[in-house]
């Protein structure tokens, strides 16, 4: 009964925080607010959290997963569906697809908090270096998958291959095609596959 309360909490918490980041930005986000909004005491909030920038990575990586199980990506079935895929080709188109479906979900929260963080606020610099090692870590457990497959272009290492898919499947990269040039999500998985497969696969693996 508790650990369902706790949850209950959570969520309301967190859809406050959520619709004063993207209403009121960064700097109106304060727990104060937050604490009004989700009808409990900032106390309760300094207690859970401990920083405000503690909050808004909680609420990063529940609005990266979509919802609030303990479940880590890699323990999900989108990205084992990756990691079982055997054709290289297939894989990125996997992956890609992952992806964009992580960055429409993050990509308006996202855009805030690294606002925010180039404008010098300590706490989220941080915030963001961690969101940015998480993800590379990620793209180098595909590039580690292709290399360990010989599916890499020849001359081309697992690093620059990390590059690559860090730099292709940026939740920035994605999020703009969508919000600002009017790309359906579709379309922008179709380009980032298509991109990923001609700039890291060998020429029998990417379908040529």
């Amino acid at each position: 009964m508790r650990r369902e309360q706790a949850r209950r909490t959570e969520r309301a918490v967190l859809a406050a925080a959520h619709t004063l980041l993207l209403d009121e930005g960064w700097t109106g986000m304060t727990m104060t607010a937050v604490a009004a909004r989700a009808g409990v005491s900032s106390q309760l909030l300094y207690k859970t959290y401990g920083t405000k920038a503690a909050l808004a990575k909680r609420l990063y990586d529940v609005t990266l997963m979509g919802d609030d199980e303990p479940e880590p990506l890699r323990d999900r079935p989108e990205l084992a569906a990756v990691v079982a895929e055997q054709d290289p080709a297939q894989k990125l188109a996997l992956y890609a697809r992952l992806a964009v479906t992580l960055s429409v979900r993050v990509g308006p929260l996202y855009a805030r908090l690294r606002g925010a963080a180039t404008a010098g606020d300590p706490g989220l610099a941080e915030l963001v270096a961690t969101t940015e090692r998480e993800r590379a870590t990620g793209n180098a457990g595909l590039a580690r998958d292709l290399a360990r497959r010989g599916a890499l272009r020849p001359g081309l290492t697992r690093q620059r291959a990390v590059d690559i898919v860090f730099t292709l499947l940026s939740i920035e990269v994605i999020d703009r095609l969508i919000t600002e040039r009017g790309w359906s999500p579709a379309e922008v998985e179709t380009l980032l596959a298509q991109q990923l497969c001609c700039a890291l696969l060998a020429p029998d693996d990417d379908g040529r």
